[in-house]
C-alpha cells in the first residue's frame, strides 16, 4: 500500500483550501438527489486508526431506534461475512476473511489482526435452520466446506452459485438440503486478492434469472502503480450467463463495489461501493448508486466529478465522462451489506428504502461507520442518510469496538438480519410494532 507521506503531502496544503466544492448529483437514470459539498483533498492529513475488536459483553446488543428489538440469532459463529436466505427460510452464512498479512508492513499487519479483519479463513457455509419457525434456528452446521474466501451466494433454476475470491462455483441444491457434499462447478475466473479487503466477490442475478453480475474490486487503492489498469475486469461490475459465458464489463471506474440489489421502484441496478483512502478525513464519500450500463464512475482518475490530485492531467477525457454516484454515505465507512427493504412488517416509512452495514474505518482520526445506516427513498430522490443499528463502538478513546457490521439480509416475516464478522454474531432486527 503506496501512502503519501512528509512533504509529499506538504505540497498540496498551501494550494489546497477547505472550500466546499457543490454538486448538484444526477443519477444514472436521471433523477436529481439533494445537492452536497465535498472538502477540498488534504484538508486534513491520511490517519492510520484502526479499531481493537474486544467481542461483545454477555448482556451488550447493539442499539436500535425506539419501536425496534434487537437480538442475536446466532453466537460463537467464526467470522460471518455474507448472509444469503433461500426459498424455504434457510439462513446461508458465508464465513470468511482475510488470509494474507501484508507483508512489508508488520504494523499494519497487527492492526489488522486487532480489527477482526486478518487471520485464518473458516472458508466455508454454514446453514441455519428454524424449522418450528418460532423464530429461532435449531439445526446449524457447515452446508459447504474448503471453499476459498467465499462471499456471495445466489440461488438460481437448482443451482447454489457460490463467489469465492478467485471464482464464481455453482453447485446443484434441492431444496430442504442440510449440506452440499458434491464438487462444484468452477463457472468463472475471477482476479483474486487485493487491497486490503478487496478480496471479496458477490453475486447477484437478474430478475429474470438469465444473467448474473458479479463485483470485483480494484488491487490497489488509487492505481498509482498502473496494476489495476491492466485488468479490466478490476474495479468493475461484471455480466455473465448463468453458465459462465458471454463475460463482460457491465460497469468500471467502481473501486470496490460489494452489496446489490434491485430497485423496486423502477428495477434498476444499485450497488454499494469503497471509495479510495489517503485524502484526509471526509474525502472521498463511499457511496450508493444506480449502475448504468457501460457507465464509467470515475476510479482511479476521479471521484464525484472530481479529479483525483494522484492523477493529475493524465486522463482529462475520463474525468470529463465519469458519473456521479447518487447517494454519499460518509468517507471511509467501508460500506458493505446492502438491500432495499421490500418487506411489510417495518413501518411504512422504511419500505422501498435502502439500508447499507457500514464495517467501518481505519482511515480515518475519528471512527466512522460502525453501523447500519437508512436512507429513505422517495419517488426519485433520498433523504439523507440515517443511523439505524448503533452501538458497535466500546470506546472511541481506546479505538475498541465490540463488533462490525457487515453483511444484511431480509428475514421471512420482515425482519433484518445482520453478520457481525468482527463479533462472531448474527443480529436480528424486529419491529415491535408500536411506531
Amino acid at each position: 500500500m503506496r501512502r503519501i507521506h512528509g512533504s509529499n503531502r506538504n505540497l498540496f496544503l498551501p494550494i489546497l483550501t477547505s472550500i466546499g466544492v457543490a454538486l448538484m448529483v444526477i443519477g444514472a437514470h436521471g433523477q436529481s438527489v439533494t445537492p452536497h459539498k465535498l472538502p477540498q483533498p488534504y484538508t486534513t492529513p491520511s490517519a492510520m486508526h484502526f479499531p481493537k475488536v474486544i467481542g461483545w459483553p454477555v448482556k451488550e446488543t447493539p442499539r436500535v431506534p425506539n419501536g425496534f428489538i434487537v437480538d442475536a440469532l446466532a453466537t460463537d459463529i467464526e467470522s460471518p461475512r455474507w448472509l444469503y436466505v433461500l426459498p424455504n427460510g434457510d439462513l446461508l452464512v458465508a464465513q470468511s476473511k482475510t488470509a494474507k498479512a501484508p507483508k512489508d508492513d508488520p504494523r499494519l499487519a497487527q492492526a489488522m489482526t486487532d480489527a477482526g479483519s486478518l487471520g485464518t479463513s473458516p472458508n466455508q457455509i454454514t446453514l441455519l435452520r428454524d424449522a418450528n419457525k418460532d423464530g429461532r434456528f435449531e439445526t446449524r452446521q457447515v452446508f459447504i466446506a474448503a471453499l476459498n474466501q467465499p462471499f456471495g451466494m445466489a440461488l438460481e433454476k437448482g443451482y447454489l452459485y457460490v463467489a469465492n475470491t478467485d471464482s464464481v462455483m455453482r453447485f446443484p441444491y434441492k431444496d430442504g438440503a442440510t449440506s452440499i457434499d458434491v464438487g462444484g462447478e468452477k463457472i468463472v475466473d475471477l482476479p483474486a486478492g487485493g487491497y486490503n479487503n478487496h478480496w471479496t466477490r458477490n453475486i447477484i442475478f437478474s430478475p429474470a434469472g438469465d444473467k448474473m453480475y458479479i463485483t470485483v474490486g480494484s488491487q490497489t487503492n488509487v492505481d498509482e502503480e498502473g496494476i489495476d489498469a491492466m485488468d479490466p475486469h478490476r474495479a468493475a461490475i461484471l455480466e455473465c450467463n448463468p453458465d459462465g459465458s458471454g463475460m463482460r464489463v457491465f460497469a468500471s471506474g467502481l473501486r470496490n463495489p460489494n452489496g446489490m440489489d434491485w430497485a423496486p421502484n423502477t428495477g434498476a441496478l444499485w450497488a454499494a461501493v469503497n471509495e479510495r483512502d489517503e485524502l484526509g478525513d471526509d474525502v472521498p464519500p463511499d457511496f450508493l448508486t444506480s449502475v448504468r450500463e457501460g457507465g464509467f464512475y470515475g476510479w482511479p482518475y476521479a471521484y464525484f466529478g472530481i479529479e483525483d490530485p494522484r492523477h493529475k492531467a493524465e486522463r482529462p477525457e475520463l474525468v470529463a465522462k465519469a458519473l456521479i454516484p447518487d447517494v454519499p454515505v460518509g468517507a471511509h465507512t467501508a460500506s458493505l451489506g446492502f438491500l432495499f427493504y421490500k418487506g411489510t412488517s417495518f413501518p411504512a416509512r422504511y419500505r422501498n428504502g435502502a439500508f447499507v452495514a457500514q464495517h467501518g474505518s481505519w482511515n480515518r482520526s475519528k471512527f466512522s461507520g460502525y453501523r447500519v445506516a437508512f436512507v429513505p427513498f422517495n419517488v426519485g430522490s433520498t433523504s439523507g442518510v440515517e443511523d439505524f443499528v448503533t452501538g458497535f463502538i466500546a470506546s472511541e478513546e481506546r479505538k475498541e469496538v465490540y463488533g462490525r457490521p457487515v453483511g444484511l439480509a431480509l428475514l421471512p416475516g420482515g425482519a433484518l438480519a445482520i453478520a457481525d464478522d468482527a463479533g462472531n454474531r448474527i443480529w436480528r432486527v424486529r419491529s415491535t410494532g408500536t411506531q
